[in-house]
């Protein structure tokens, strides 16, 4: 019942109050980062959700597009920008995932999606990360986020959807208002983005 019927009406109402809510919030990070990305303030990458099935996501563009001068991109940390880093570390940056929510793209709480060409790589427990729809955060955000190793984040994300309910939902929920404000796990020690997956 609450899985495939009561979640979907929960993420909807909660995804527009919050809307409306953050809307001032919206607007200002907005502006700043248009100004800070020439014109770009937010980011579009496809991601896979539910059953794999590929969508756009949107969340506000952290880093800018700078490149070298053989006009390659520079690194992460040299293209992360000064308010970018701030709605990274408040992960302000994930708002706007609220009108995935909207969409039904997402879930409110979910594993969180990954990139469209890890699909291939997952065997078959990994894979079963899709039977749910993705979410602005889950079990694998609050237990260490980027900082725990790619097996352990799977392995949360597959128990994660084995074990879905109400109540776990919630305690998710207030668990990543507890991490926000610690700002725990955001990425690997020494690294600004999460290293990508290799497979098995």
């Amino acid at each position: 019942m609450y899985k495939f019927f009561l979640k979907r009406i929960i993420d909807f109402i909660i995804a527009l109050l919050g809307l409306c809510l953050l809307s001032l919030l919206l607007v200002m990070f907005t502006i700043g980062l248009y100004f800070a990305n020439q014109g770009k303030p937010f980011f579009f990458q496809l991601r896979p959700g539910l059953n794999g099935t590929v969508f756009k996501i949107i969340k506000f563009k952290t880093m800018n597009d700078k490149k070298d001068a053989t006009g390659n991109l520079l690194s992460d940390a040299e293209r992360l920008t000064e308010i970018g880093a701030f709605v990274r570390k408040t992960s302000l940056d994930e708002i706007p995932q609220l009108l995935n929510v909207l969409k039904g793209d997402m879930s409110l709480i979910g594993p969180r999606p990954l990139l469209p060409e890890y699909l291939p790589l997952y065997n078959e427990f990994q894979s079963k990360r899709h039977d749910v729809k993705p979410g602005i955060t889950g079990w694998a955000q609050v237990n260490g986020r980027n900082a725990i190793s790619w097996d352990k984040k799977f392995e949360y994300d597959v128990w994660y959807v084995e074990h879905i309910s109400f109540i776990l939902d919630v305690k998710i929920f207030f668990l990543t208002i507890k991490k926000v404000f610690v700002s725990e796990g955001i990425n690997m020690q020494g690294q600004v983005t999460t290293e990508a997956f290799k497979g098995n």
